[in-house]
């Protein structure tokens, strides 16, 4: 409330009680901060291999299968199939978003674009990439739309995928 005071000299000073007003601001927080909803963290699904298995790789077809490895100096190698029968390519992280889009659209047109034999990834990281570069590729993965989620094999690194780097 609001009241006017007569001061000793006889000046009219007013006084305003702002009780009232603190107690609304309160509230509005307090109601403000308990309808709202706090965005949920959101995880990426990703697959490990067990540590203790010598051969951790399963029967994957070879036709649905792109593995991508990470080199240093931003580059990526990929290949689609088994190592040993493939005709690798290098690339660079402006591409291999085309190359995934481009393999998914290949592996559905060759399979009738059948629900359940879509495109499988298998990432594998270097010894000269960084964090930064398995984020990002994570990143392409995700904005590709795969459904599976991806493969991370950092430990079976055959010779002939370092090779592809070599060239």
């Amino acid at each position: 409330m609001a009241e006017l005071s007569i001061s000793q000299n006889r000046r009219i000073v007013p006084k305003v009680d702002l009780t009232a007003m603190v107690d609304l601001a309160f509230l509005l927080i307090t109601f403000f901060m308990l309808t709202t909803s706090l965005s949920k963290p959101v995880a990426m699904d990703i697959v490990k291999p067990d540590k203790g298995v010598d051969d951790p790789r399963q029967p994957l077809p070879a036709s649905r299968t792109m593995t991508i490895l990470l080199g240093n100096d931003n580059k990526i190698g990929w290949y689609m199939g088994e190592a040993e029968m493939a005709k690798p390519a290098v690339t660079n992280f402006v591409e291999i978003r085309n190359v995934i889009l481009r393999n998914k659209e290949q592996v559905a047109k060759a399979n009738s674009y059948a629900a359940n034999k879509t495109l499988i990834l298998i990432v594998k990281p270097m010894d000269g990439s960084n964090y930064k570069n398995f984020v990002d590729i994570m990143d392409e993965v995700n904005l590709a739309n795969i459904k599976i989620a991806p493969a991370i094999d950092d430990d079976h690194i055959l010779a002939s995928e370092q090779a592809i780097f070599k060239k």
